[in-house]
């Protein structure tokens, strides 16, 4: 007999949505989630609000307490400094295997969006770059076609959502960023998985050298390697230093 196609329940479809709202800074980091204001928002009762926000907490985006209620959480430099590093190595794959892998037409489709990444790091049109930006890393792990780096990517791509992306408004760090991808993208249409490879890693750990230097930290390779001007790029990282281990939670409402 065949198993019926079931629709997926309404929890998870809720869970995709605050997954979003996350990623887009709808709900910020450290805030206070007001289920009240998403149940009327979302159309939706609480009971599949709070079943979704059980999955967002298991996945490290927000944290349960008894009694506060629930917040979003906030990544400090620790958790940076423990990320970046597997998500250089994830990322870097992925646009390895992409290089093998990848036909003329499959990079053809990548042409238009990486047009309009130029596009908007000239016109500093930072919410639509950082839009198109996460566009491309999809494509890029879409083109690997391996589903399970993608969903080692995917896991650690969700918690790295809790990052702010203002450091891109930052003097040049937009412009370098964009440089930086069209260097993987000539890579990639050169079919170098080498290049490709190595070029993503460096992409990754260069904002992480940033994001150390602006914590007050020198990144394991010295102050040599801070070659970018993107070390002023992250000045919101200031209030969340290396005091404890580990995500932490504002404990003050929104």
């Amino acid at each position: 007999m065949t198993t019926p196609i079931v629709r997926q329940a309404l929890y998870l479809e809720v869970a995709d949505r605050l997954r979003t709202m996350i990623r887009t800074h709808a709900l910020g980091a450290g805030a206070w989630v007001d289920e009240a204001g998403l149940t009327e928002q979302l159309g939706i009762s609480r009971t599949p609000l709070r079943e979704a926000l059980k999955v967002l907490a298991t996945e490290g985006l927000v944290r349960l307490e008894p009694g506060r209620g629930c917040f979003v959480n906030e990544l400090t430099v620790r958790d940076l400094e423990q990320i970046f590093p597997l998500m250089a190595m994830l990322e870097g794959r992925c646009a390895f295997e992409a290089a093998q892998r990848a036909g003329d037409d499959d990079l053809r489709a990548l042409e238009p969006l990486h047009r309009a990444l130029q596009a908007h790091a000239q016109a500093g049109r930072i919410d639509a770059y950082y839009e198109t930006n996460y566009r491309i890393h999809v494509a890029v792990q879409t083109l690997a076609d391996n589903r399970w780096l993608s969903d080692m990517v995917d896991n650690l791509r969700k918690v790295l959502s809790l990052f702010r992306h203002k450091s891109l408004a930052l003097p040049g760090r937009i412009r370098e960023s964009c440089a930086e991808h069209m260097a993987i993208f000539a890579a990639l249409k050169a079919r170098d998985p080498e290049g490709a490879e190595a070029l993503t890693r460096k992409h990754l750990l260069r904002q992480l050298a940033a994001l150390q230097a602006l914590a007050g930290q020198e990144p394991a390779g010295g102050a040599a390697a801070i070659d970018s001007p993107a070390v002023q790029a992250v000045q919101e990282l200031n209030h969340v230093r290396t005091r404890s281990p580990g995500i932490r939670t504002r404990r003050t409402h929104a």
